[in-house]
């Protein structure tokens, strides 16, 4: 198999490849683990640019994050390589193949930085997914990204994955046997569904384990991670345009997520009006509806439809 360190931008059909083979396994088993996704190296610095955040940090309060474990967001802030891990083309290649078939555009859900101190205990098993209130088991509504940057053992409470749980929705207990540690190093990354079932592993040991979790989510839904606080416009404008959009500054067509009626990348230029006109951000196949409504083609009008809304 291919090793994702030695594709480029210049070799897409390779790219590609990796994408379809881990995208693959990622919906077959509800989890993939790639190794050497990114150089060790960088997961090194970039642990040491969070260490006086992780040192600073009081311990969570409450059952489901644990009086043992330390959380934090914000990362795009923190480090220069945290961008490096949200922009990685294997990583996003999978991620647009697992959601776009059910939104237009995917945005960034978190950006999480994990303590597990030792005697941690097992976190309850959960799904990410039941933070939204949807209809489950018909739409995948998000791909998380487990970087370590510290090794993930059984001993230091590596992430608990159920295979193929996300076949079975509708049971949120199942048996600890069919459960594997996802024990991986650093440069390595663990990709599981929203749907999947998994929980932090019991800390038997006396190392700390850190790690990173890089959420993405479909465009339509309120992230995790309040995206416009995190990242406010002064901050955003100093993103590269794909990294912002990520982050919230992109409509979700039709017309979601505006400002003033325009695109909020808007609040991204240089000069921003005074005074912003509402400009339409509609799907190829709305405006051929609206057209086809107009023009009075009825029959052009029901094959159009299937499914497609225009915000009034």
């Amino acid at each position: 198999m291919y090793s994702p360190m030695s594709i480029g931008a210049a070799d897409p059909a390779r790219l590609n490849d990796l994408v379809s083979i881990y995208a693959a396994s990622l919906l077959s088993d509800g989890y993939v683990i790639i190794p050497d996704v990114i150089d060790q190296d960088v997961m090194s610095e970039l642990d040491a640019d969070l260490a006086l955040r992780f040192s600073e940090t009081p311990f969570c309060d409450g059952l489901f994050y644990g009086s043992r474990t330390k959380r934090f967001g914000r990362l795009l802030m923190r480090s220069q390589h945290a961008a490096s891990l949200v922009q990685n083309d294997v990583i996003m290649g999978i991620v647009q193949s697992i959601l776009k078939p059910w939104c237009d555009v995917i945005q960034l859900n978190l950006t999480q930085a994990v303590e597990v101190h030792p005697g941690s205990p097992t976190q309850v098993p959960h799904r990410d997914q039941d933070m939204w209130q949807g209809p489950k088991g018909e739409v995948e509504y998000l791909v998380n990204v487990m970087w370590p940057t510290t090794t993930y053992s059984k001993e230091t409470g590596a992430t608990i994955i159920w295979p193929n749980s996300h076949k079975e929705q509708d049971r949120m207990i199942l048996p600890e046997e069919d459960a594997i540690d996802a024990e991986m190093s650093p440069g390595s990354a663990l990709l599981f569904l929203g749907s999947t079932l998994h929980g932090a592993g019991h800390n038997r040991s006396d190392e700390i384990r850190r790690g990173l979790i890089v959420s993405y989510s479909l465009g339509w839904l309120k992230p995790y991670e309040n995206q416009w606080l995190a990242y406010p416009p002064s901050v955003a404008k100093k993103f590269p345009p794909a990294l912002s959009a990520l982050v919230g500054y992109q409509q979700h067509r039709p017309n979601l997520g505006n400002f003033e009626g325009q695109c909020p990348s808007v609040l991204l230029q240089a000069d921003v009006p005074t005074h912003l006109h509402a400009v339409d951000a509609l799907q190829p196949r709305q405006v051929e509806l609206i057209n086809a409504y107009r023009e009075g083609r009825v029959g052009d009008i029901a094959a159009l439809l299937d499914g497609v809304k225009v915000d009034g």
